[in-house]
């Protein structure tokens, strides 16, 4: 179907933040897909940082990076990861972006002298931003989570924006869901609607009523409660859905179709329905994820271990790689503070496949070394990725160019051995936000090379997010040794993929896989990564 104009669903949270907004707006936008409706997400985070890039992972989980370059919130890798949709730099939009660009317009005289204002400067941007999506006429709906919790101080700029923008473009033409928690007091043994009723009451006393609420709690809630909320909130009874836990995330679509939610959401938007959704791969897809054949150990080794979001969309990789291999994948998240010499096979001895993640600084670079030279010597599959794959790099030229300082420039500046290097373009750049090489670049895999056999053809266009590369001064020593250069940038000549072609599986790729991965199509490489991990034990267990 194709609309003449866009049409809008607003999502926002209230009572506790972490409930799943980018859960429920990317099941929301999978069953409207399946009704045949063109869909994009967009996320408005309220923290003034420009984007997440220079972010810490502890503080708001993985940064996400688009094809076109934008560093992004985790959720949009979510939106992906259910839809296949494409985002870009117009899907996530934070507070400071938008200070960023009225104050930029005021130095620039735009306003013609008038004092700037929250109202109308903050939010008519917000308001052009929320609608910047529509230019492109592709989508018939554009769902916009609001980050944060209603009632936040930072989320009151957004609020007001879409207040206004719901009466600008009218009733039908808009839709609000709400995100709420019924928390369980095991004491009494109850349910509890008030912080419900209290986060709907912050809504209304800012000019919002909500079409759609949705119940978070941790069991089925009855229809009495669920009708109570419905009569407190003003809410339509068939509009009241519950989101209990799951096994698995990619359930929650299909418990929110089970409740007609994508029903109740084009009514409410005066939308036809005619079409039925097929889900049929989807639920095939969930099968395979609930009753694998057979479960695989696989290490993850990285510095931020205590926070699983930290590494998110590598572990829905691995679940998505999971379900085509008809194994469960169990990830050990291991600290690379923590290993060293004498308790690596400890740690790792066990395991069916090593990967080693993604990283910037010297914190815990040894222990990433390690578990390479554990991967690399006992044969053990290798999976690196980014700073993994330096680290297998440096990990080889130690120990067998013997080149004992080989380093990277970022850790060890005076090696007489840069292996790892600072790229050529980003010498002189101070700043730190988005100046890193990001998005979409080409990589022609070389003949005969593990990576071209996953992958099935010579040219792909993978999502980098990095400042060093590897040295190619020293490619001659690597590839007369056993490393290859499995993958190179076809213009600037960069490595982008190493192979050791005489072991069972070992890749170290230069760029991150894992954004490209989604339901409809897992990676190739950790399709692979997870069948060489079978393999390898089913071969220990003989």
């Amino acid at each position: 179907m194709k609309l003449s104009k866009p049409k809008y669903i607003f999502v926002t949270g209230g009572v506790a933040s972490s409930l799943g907004k980018g859960i429920i707006s990317a099941s929301i936008a999978r069953l409207l897909q399946a009704r045949g409706y063109a869909v994009t997400i967009q996320k408005l985070d309220p923290y003034i940082n420009i984007d997440p890039g220079t972010l810490n992972p502890y503080e708001h989980g993985e940064c996400y990076v688009t094809e076109d370059g934008a560093e992004t919130d985790l959720d949009l890798g979510h939106y992906e990861r259910f839809t296949s949709i494409t985002t870009s730099h117009a899907n996530n939009v934070t507070t400071g972006r938008i200070y960023q660009s009225v104050i930029e317009k005021e130095r620039q005289g735009d306003y013609l002298g008038k004092t700037v204002q929250v109202v109308p400067h903050i939010t008519d941007e917000i308001k052009r931003r929320i609608q910047l999506l529509a230019q492109r006429k592709e989508f018939d709906i554009i769902i916009t989570e609001i980050g944060g919790t209603v009632g936040d101080i930072e989320s009151l700029p957004f609020i007001e924006a879409v207040r206004q923008l719901r009466y600008q473009l009218g009733s039908r033409n808009t839709a609000l869901i709400h995100l709420t928690l019924i928390p369980y007091l095991a004491a009494s043994g109850e349910l509890k609607t008030k912080p419900t009723q209290h986060s709907v009451k912050a809504l209304l006393e800012n000019g919002l009523q909500p079409d759609i609420l949705v119940l978070r709690a941790d069991r089925p809630l009855s229809s009495d409660l669920k009708r109570k909320v419905a009569l407190f909130c003003n809410v339509d009874a068939n509009a009241v859905m519950e989101s209990v836990d799951v096994p698995t995330i990619y359930e929650v679509p299909l418990m929110m179709h089970s409740q007609h939610m994508e029903q109740v959401v084009l009514d409410k938007l005066d939308l036809p329905s005619e079409q039925e959704p097929d889900l049929g791969s989807l639920k095939a897809f969930i099968e395979k994820i609930k009753n694998p054949k057979r479960t695989i150990d696989i290490a993850l080794v990285g510095k931020y271990t205590e926070l699983p979001d930290a590494y998110k969309s590598i572990s829905e990789s691995f679940v998505h790689a999971g379900a085509v291999n008809d194994c469960k994948v169990k990830l050990h998240y291991v600290n690379s503070e923590k290993i060293d010499a004498s308790n690596v096979e400890e740690k790792l001895g066990k395991m069916a496949g090593i990967l080693v993640a993604p990283g910037f600084g010297s914190r815990g670079i040894e222990g990433k070394i390690e578990a390479v030279h554990f991967a690399r010597t006992k044969g053990i599959p290798f999976f690196g990725i980014c700073l993994g794959m330096q680290c297998a790099v440096i990990e080889f030229a130690r120990n067998v160019l013997n080149f004992k300082d080989a380093a990277s420039t970022e850790m060890e500046p005076s090696t007489t051995h840069p292996v790892i290097d600072l790229m050529e373009e980003q010498k002189g750049i101070v700043a730190k936000g988005g100046t890193m090489r990001l998005g979409a670049y080409p990589c022609s895999l070389q003949p005969g090379s593990k990576a071209l056999a996953a992958y099935g053809t010579n040219l792909v266009y993978e999502r980098h997010r990095h400042r060093y590369e590897f040295n190619s001064e020293f490619l001659p020593d690597f590839e007369a040794h056993g490393m290859k250069a499995a993958g190179v940038n076809p213009e600037s000549g960069l490595v982008e993929v190493i192979e050791i072609p005489e072991h069972r599986w070992f890749i170290g790729t230069q760029y991150h896989p894992e954004y490209k991965s989604t339901v409809k199509k897992p990676h190739p490489l950790f399709v692979a990564f997870v069948a060489a991990a079978v393999a390898y034990t089913e071969e220990q267990k003989k």
